[in-house]
């Protein structure tokens, strides 16, 4: 997989520009307890700040509001708080209990979980747990939406093996502003299996949130539907830093960004080792130095800090930068400790690889976009709630190959499914990556791009959706339904 070239992607961001300006057919009129969107005011931006004056802020981990013998019961508000993410300016912002990003809710393989998320904003909102298996009443479907002053309780089994997964709004069309404007967090299941590796854990184990945005003078959020904006962020804070020991470190990066794509590096080239994707671990560490990540996508590394003298700092650089000035170092590590006694290790074997068997059914997937109503859509439709676009049957392996023609507008996309991980078999026809090997619930697909994959879906029938996960291309109709159905 390449990264898209930039010339392209600049052109694709003017017309996509121009594309957001066409009415959403099917928008409820008004969205009117809704920010109108909102440009840089006459005060201009908000001012560069210092960069790694602040240290990382680690969304904190949610302790379940009470627990009984089978099950972990969370309550949360869903809101809008002020945060500080410029230093001293506050930002109006939509948040799970008043953090930006959430809190991190834990949970243990096979240990289900209930939240009750409670709606205090004045807009409709939905809430899905991103790579989880779950069933279709408590997927967050785009049209099951919780109203304004109403709750709704969600039931995870947690029926799957270790993974960084998110949670994050997926209100029909509202998708993209709602998690632009603060409404998603982490959630990670652990499970034994991932214990006795002996990776490193505890406060080692850090999850770093990637994501863009733009401020006014004022500190007000800028939203404006383009693809990329200036300021990047790490767990809601730019450029901020991170003292660590002389040891190994288990780093989770996410991308919650809407449509910003990362490339991330670390120093001078120094090596990070992939041990997880989307789904949970690889079949086998896989060392990188440059790592790539598309919205919505995971990765988890380990990097080692025992070369680096006590005093030394180290430098996490983003390479594709698509705007003037934003930053190319994101984060800073400072080494402020002797490593001591590092018990953690990274074996030759992390998972074994699942065996999914032979396709008994082909499916060809075409993601593309209409000139006509500046609207994007698959196999050249837009999505329609009250249409079912294919029938899966439960247990029954399929091939899906995801294309991207790069005909009319060459931009890159992330195709996401529902309700199951699946395994990559090749990328314009040759095998995947080792980055690539694992389990996947979110693909890039760029510009002149196919990839295709087995999926198998178990247990739950109902429907469920598919998308890009470039979140103004799902709102602009990039997505399809299926229904699952039992063989």
């Amino acid at each position: 997989m390449t990264m898209p070239n930039r010339r392209h992607v600049l052109r694709a961001m003017a017309l996509a520009g121009a594309a957001a300006a066409v009415p959403l057919p099917g928008v409820p009129a008004a969205a009117d307890a809704r920010p109108a969107p909102h440009a840089a005011g006459p005060t201009g931006p908000a001012p560069t700040p210092e960069p790694f004056i602040r240290p990382l802020l680690n969304p904190p981990v949610l302790r379940p509001t009470f627990r009984t013998p089978t099950h972990d019961v969370y309550r949360m508000r869903i809101k809008e708080a002020d945060v500080e993410v410029v230093p001293g300016l506050h930002t109006r912002l939509w948040t799970f209990d008043g953090r930006f990003p959430g809190p991190t809710l834990l949970a243990r393989r096979g240990r289900p979980v209930l939240v009750e998320q409670s709606n205090e904003l004045s807009v409709p909102v939905t809430v899905h747990l991103h790579g989880a298996h779950v069933r279709h009443i408590d997927d967050g479907y785009p049209t099951d939406s919780i109203a304004p002053g109403a709750s709704r309780v969600y039931h995870y089994p947690n029926d799957q093996c270790s993974a960084t997964l998110w949670y994050h709004d997926h209100t029909h069309m509202a998708e993209a502003e709602n998690v632009y404007r603060g409404l998603a967090g982490t959630y990670l299941i652990e499970d034994e299996a991932d214990r006795r590796l002996c990776l490193p854990s505890g406060r080692h184990d850090i999850v770093l949130a990637l994501r863009d945005a733009q401020f006014d003078a004022d500190g007000t959020l800028v939203y404006n539907g383009q693809p990329f904006y200036p300021t990047i962020l790490v767990n809601g804070r730019p450029q901020p830093y991170l003292r660590v020991a002389a040891r190994r470190y288990r780093l989770r990066f996410l991308n919650q960004a809407n449509s910003r794509i990362f490339q991330l590096s670390l120093g001078e080239d120094q090596e990070m080792v992939q041990i997880g994707s989307d789904g949970g671990l690889l079949p086998a560490p896989n060392p990188v130095t440059a790592l790539p990540l598309y919205p919505a996508e995971r990765a988890d590394v380990v990097v080692d800090f025992s070369s680096h003298p006590v005093g030394s700092q180290v430098l996490l650089h983003n390479t594709p930068n698509f705007l003037p000035g934003e930053p190319h170092d994101i984060l800073r590590f400072d080494v402020v400790a002797d490593g001591g006694r590092d018990r953690s290790r990274v074996p030759d074997r992390l998972a074994d690889a699942e065996d999914l068997g032979a396709p008994v059914t082909r499916r060809e997937f075409v993601l593309d976009f209409d000139p006509a109503t500046g609207m994007m859509t698959i196999n050249g439709k837009v999505f329609d709630p009250d249409r079912v676009d294919i029938t899966p049957a439960l247990d029954t392996t399929e091939l899906w190959t995801v294309i991207n023609p790069d005909a009319k507008l060459p931009l890159p996309h992330t195709f996401h499914v529902h309700d199951a991980q699946f395994h990559v078999v090749d990328r314009d026809g040759r095998r995947p990556s080792a980055a690539e090997s694992g389990r996947k619930d979110t693909i890039a697909v760029n510009p002149g791009e196919s990839v295709s994959f087995l999926v198998r879906f178990s247990e739950f029938t109902g429907r469920y959706v598919y998308h890009c996960h470039m979140l103004e291309h799902s709102a602009m109709g990039m997505m399809g339904q299926m229904e699952l159905i039992r063989s």
